[in-house]
């Protein structure tokens, strides 16, 4: 597959989920950007912003199949993964697949089940593979996880581990629309649809071998220049060096500004990752990943704020382009 080719297929995914969703469509891109670098989106907002509808919007436009587990505080890691079954009739056990096994997992309001539960999904997240009793099973490729959650301020909820938030390769929030052109945008929607989930309206542009197709060109054809990759790892380490911060950014956070700024490049039509692509997702690639002292946190810092600082210090470079 071509450059200009998957940059179409990615224009007319962004144009379909906005037909559906009001919004940002920087947002989409983001989010499109995270799931064709093979990594996971955790959206955190306030009830009623449209972050589930956002998700299954996503799911039925690149054609994937798509599974929904509503977290509640009883439910079980069994629920997720899956457990075996023992059939008298043939005397064995028999696997009996969770929704785990799928390729687009909405995985709502995450922090509503206990840690316990939502440790199930450290495995899967990480390696694409679940362990059932002693046993070992590949998941589905692509295999995306797109968790929603409400501030954990909110009653009912569970901080998630720092180990989970790290597994995402970013944090993204829906927010509240911006105009009052978009707020009667909404209710107009609502009236011609006749129905409170218009999912089942969505035709989906692509499927599950072509999404992967351009997931491959991300990985395989976007150039990266080792002055990009520099300008990735001084801002993380200056994250550990940072003198509100306790804990900074992992390696890992360099990694998802490296593989999310390659699939923005393919989603503007380039074959090569510039600054701006960087500086566009850093802060919902790291903030998530940084961990302030307490007498900041108590204050209120955003670690938002301290990534625009950091961002703010440390010069882009100027020749990035493929030589």
């Amino acid at each position: 597959m071509e450059i200009e080719e998957a940059t179409e297929i990615c224009q007319r995914i962004i144009k379909n989920i906005a037909e559906v969703y009001v919004g940002d469509e920087v947002l989409l891109k983001k989010l499109l950007a995270a799931a064709l670098a093979n990594g996971h989106v955790l959206f955190e907002d306030y009830p009623g912003l449209g972050k589930t509808l956002l998700v299954k919007a996503f799911a039925k436009v690149v054609g994937c199949e798509y599974k929904r587990i509503q977290f509640t505080p009883d439910l079980l890691p069994a629920d997720i993964l899956g457990t075996k079954v023992w059939r008298q009739k043939d005397g064995s056990f028999e696997l009996m697949k969770g929704p785990i096994f799928t390729n687009i997992l909405l995985a709502d309001e995450i922090n509503r089940a206990p840690p316990k539960t939502q440790a199930a999904l450290l495995e899967a997240m990480e390696e694409r593979q679940v362990s059932i009793e002693g046993e070992t099973h590949r998941l589905l490729e692509p295999f995306v996880v797109l968790a929603t959650q409400n501030p954990i301020e909110l009653e009912g909820t569970y901080p998630l581990p720092e180990a989970q938030m790290d597994r995402f390769l970013l944090r993204l929030s829906t927010g509240y629309a911006d105009s009052l052109e978009k707020e009667n945008l909404i209710l107009e929607r609502r009236v011609r649809w006749r129905r409170d989930d218009p999912t089942p309206l969505i035709k989906p542009v692509t499927n599950r071998e072509e999404f992967c197709k351009i997931q491959n060109l991300v990985e395989n054809g976007i150039y990266i220049d080792k002055s990009i990759i520099e300008y990735i790892n001084r801002i993380v380490r200056r994250t550990r060096e940072h003198p509100r911060v306790e804990v900074g950014s992992s390696p890992r956070g360099g990694l998802a500004l490296l593989r999310a700024s390659r699939a923005l490049a393919l989603i503007e039509g380039r074959d090569f990752v510039t600054p701006d692509d960087i500086k566009l997702i850093v802060k919902d690639a790291l903030a998530h990943r940084i961990i302030l002292k307490v007498e900041y946190a108590l204050e209120g810092v955003d670690p938002s704020e301290i990534i625009d600082e950091i961002v703010h210090d440390i010069p882009a470079p100027i020749d990035f382009r493929p030589r």
